[in-house]
């Protein structure tokens, strides 16, 4: 079984990178067990130095990341970068390894030509946290507005089935590592 943390930089009701991560939990294949990360609003302000241990909302993240043997993070992209909760997030990871190694991806539902700078600083960030950043599991998988149903999923198939192809890639990566470890 792997464990995938799904987190969303949007804080927008009806996001589209919301329900694309709910789609991939909904959908995850046999041996794959999801989780949907709830708390970046709750998460208070990075303060370098601080005791993370201090603001149970960090607690909860620390959590989250330590029960994933992976993360997939879908983000929009505000003013050309990341939105500016999801750098937050990150940040809390910067003094505490919780991203060290840890296989990493990203989903962009943006249409081609927009989100680009949102992808480059979290790949950036990514690997100034040490996190494994694989490359195979990273998708570009366009998602309008419309196409999210009454039920906050995504049914088109393609959609679908890029999702299964990047949650299955980051299964292998985390194969690969461990059968490597243990030779």
């Amino acid at each position: 079984m792997t464990r995938i943390l799904l987190i969303s930089g949007s804080t927008r009701d009806g996001s589209t990178n919301t329900a694309a991560l709910r789609t991939a939990h909904a959908i995850a294949p046999d041996g794959v067990e999801t989780r949907c990360y709830t708390g970046l609003l709750e998460l208070p302000a990075f303060v370098p130095g601080a005791n993370p241990e201090t603001y149970p909302p960090v607690v909860g993240l620390r959590d989250d990341l330590a029960w994933a043997d992976a993360v997939l993070i879908s983000t929009p992209e505000y003013a050309g970068t990341l939105p500016g909760s999801l750098k937050n997030l990150l940040d809390w990871t910067v003094g505490t390894a919780d991203l060290y190694e840890k296989p990493t991806a990203w989903l962009t539902v943006a249409a081609p030509g927009r989100g680009d700078g949102a992808t480059a600083t979290l790949s950036s960030v990514l690997g100034y946290v040490g996190a494994d950043i694989v490359t195979a599991a990273c998708v570009r998988l366009p998602v309008l507005s419309a196409e999210i149903g009454a039920d906050g999923l995504i049914a088109a198939q393609s959609f679908r089935d890029g999702v299964v192809e990047a949650l299955d890639a980051l299964v292998r990566h985390r194969q690969v590592r461990a059968s490597a470890v243990d030779n």
